[in-house]
This record gives C-alpha cells, structure tokens and sequence, in this order.
C-alpha cells in the first residue's frame, strides 16, 4: 500500500517537476509540504510525534520510488527523514523529539545534518569544528559546515534546524558530540549556496558557519562525548537508503529505454531486436534485482535503533552505487541523441547517479569499512 501511494504520487507529482526545478536549481518547497501532508516526512517516527512509525524498509520503499521520479529531490527528503528526523527519533529525548519532530513530520521545518566540513569528510573524525563547554553546562559552537543538503532553501538564509556534530574534545575518538541548532540563532548564518553541481541540482547545498552560536545543554543530542555512536548508527540507515534511491534510479532507467527500444526502429527493425540493445536492458535488469534483493535484503535485517549492520549497509551502497550509474549510462546509449537531452529524463539520472558514489560514504570508504569488518569477524562470511 505504502509503494502504491508514493508511486502514484511520483508519477503525478514528481515527476513532472522534475526537469523544471533542476534546470533552475530550485527546491521545490510546495511538493515537501505534499510528502507532508502524506505523511511521508517521519516515515520512521514515532506516531506520537506525527510520524508513520515503520521501519528501514518502509523507509527503503519511499527512497526508491521518490528517486525514481526525482533523486536530487529525494536526496533532500533524505536529509530531512533519515539524518534529521529517524537520527532524532533514535537518539533525542522525549522532549527534543515533542518539540522538534512534529513540525518536521509535518513540513513545517526543512531539516538536515550538518557533520561534513571542508577537510573532513570521509574523515569524519578529522572535524574541527568545536564546542566548547561552559560553566553553566552550555556550549559555544564556533566552526563551518560544508556540503550540508537543505542548508539553505532559498540561497539567502539557512534551513530550520539542523544536527551539528561538532568536537568537544582533543582525542579522535568518542569526542564529539552533537546539538540542534535553529535557524535564527545569533552566530549561525549561511557561507554560501554551492552552484553549479554535476547533479542533484534541484535539491540545495550549501556551507554553513557556526560563529560563537550559544547552545543550551538541553540542545545537546545524547552524551557529552557521545555523538560518535549515534553517527555511526545512523549512517547505517543513511546508506541502506541511499542503495534504495539507485534502485529507484535504475528502474525509471529501464523503464525508459525499455520503452524506447520498443517503439524507435533503425534498419526496418525495433531497436529491441538488436543483440547490443538487449544487452543493455538485460544485463541493466539482473543488476537492478540484483542490487534490489540485496537492499531490501539488508533492511528487513536493520534495527533503526542499533548498530552492526555496517558492513552490508556499506555493501549494498557499494553495489548499488555504481549499479544506478551503470544502468543509467545505458540507457543514455540506448536512447543515442535523445538520451544527450533532456527530453526523456535519462541524462538527469545519469548526472544524479554519480552523487550516490560521493555522498554518505564514498566508495573507497566502503571498502576500507568492509575489508575491516570481514577482518575482524570473519565467520561473517558463513552467515
């Protein structure tokens, strides 16, 4: 029912926007008040709190047809409902969750996470940015956030609420810690909108600054020290569901050139009757079920408020990664000219795709976490 209702909305909501807001690099803020308004938003939130309350493959489902329709807007949904809201839900206090996840279920707020920075981004633990701890038990953040999806909505301000991770201590590990800070608050402004990126167009990212933004001990997010955890934990689903969004991307690709092989001929003969063309849809729909049965496989698995699921998580967005990219990339060949062009859609996934390479764990970072998962426990390999 879940995958029906966000389908249906996909083809008469999404996408049709979707060429539109990344030519213009727009946010398309009025169909994330609709995934609101659908309950989309907290799709892992408790309903107390105005979420649906399911669990990492709901949340898989969503990611897959919505990227589908529009990956770079989905990627803002996923910042907003994985690193923002189910990471808050995970780990914040029933009062933090009362008074900041029922506006983000509802899309009143446009959140994110704030955790890259300019010289830290695989390594995460490299952060610079400080919170220095005062007398009355508060902090004073002061540092810059870069690459942050919906740190800004518009290009002149920030978002409404993020999770900063900042350091509060000197050692590399278990000193970090992580606290919400709002739009507004004195300090916290916008460095810059980046432009101009390869994909992902239509959903906005930017550089956030932190200058001596004040922050009160009850805007803390878990331990003093603690946060490394609950960024680890979080990025389990955060992967899972960034494999989904290349499944989503790598169905609307087959659909096209499926399609297309179906109806275009050359030489008096549909394109479907080439061998080199079916190649292109068969080997592009063994990866996708491929990379689908081992996504889904993974999130049935994955407990939302645990952690050692890291090694297929990080393995199912290895896989799907380059298999959303590969399959997109055919069916630019399929599609000759009019795969170059906007027309049909497959150049946007192809450009889109790539992200899924870089962001939330690059694929080198994969393989180091992995070859030091099977290293350290090695009857992992006969589960």
């Amino acid at each position: 029912m879940l995958r029906e209702t966000v389908r249906a909305f996909v083809e008469d909501e999404v996408r049709p926007q979707a060429l539109l807001h990344n030519r213009a690099e727009r946010f398309n803020r009025a169909l994330f008040d609709r995934c609101g308004a659908l309950g989309l938003l907290g799709v892992t939130v408790d309903p107390e709190y105005g979420g649906a309350g399911m669990d990492a493959v709901g949340a898989c489902v969503v990611h897959e047809e919505l990227s589908g329709g529009d990956p770079a807007f989905c990627l803002s949904y996923l910042a907003h409902s994985m690193l923002f809201a189910n990471n808050l839900q995970q780990n914040g206090t029933a009062a933090q969750k009362a008074r900041h996840l029922p506006g983000a279920c509802s899309g009143a707020s446009v959140c994110g996470m704030a955790m890259s920075e300019a010289g830290a981004g695989t390594d995460v633990l490299g952060m610079r940015t400080t919170a220095a701890r005062q007398a009355d038990g508060s902090y004073v953040l002061q540092g810059t956030k870069m690459w942050i999806t919906n740190g800004t909505l518009d290009g002149r301000d920030t978002g409404d609420c993020f999770l900063v991770y900042a350091r509060t201590g000197h050692e590399r590990r278990d000193q970090i810690s992580s606290f919400l800070v709002t739009k507004g608050m004195p300090g916290f402004r916008l460095g810059q909108k980046i432009e101009d990126k390869c994909g992902m167009r239509a959903s906005m990212t930017a550089e956030l600054v932190l200058d001596g933004v004040a922050v009160s001990a009850a805007d803390r997010v878990g331990l003093h020290d603690g946060a490394a955890l609950c960024m680890m934990r979080n990025l389990e689903i955060e992967r899972v569901a960034l494999a989904a969004m290349s499944c989503g991307i790598a169905r609307r690709s087959l659909e096209v050139m499926n399609g297309y092989a179906a109806e275009r001929r050359a030489f008096g003969t549909p394109l479907s009757g080439f061998g080199q063309v079916q190649r292109h849809i068969a080997e592009g729909y063994a990866k996708y079920m491929a990379g689908r049965s081992y996504v889904y496989s993974v999130a049935r698995g994955l407990d939302l408020g645990a952690s050692g699921g890291g090694l297929d998580a990080d393995g199912a967005k290895l896989f799907c990664g380059a298999m959303g990219k590969d399959v997109a990339d055919a069916a630019m060949q399929v599609l000759g000219g009019y795969g170059y062009v906007g027309e049909y859609g497959v150049e946007q996934l192809w450009r889109d795709a790539k992200l899924l390479e870089i962001g939330g764990g690059t694929n080198e970072a994969h393989h180091k976490n992995m070859v030091r998962d099977l290293q350290r426990t090695p009857e992992l390999l006969r589960k």
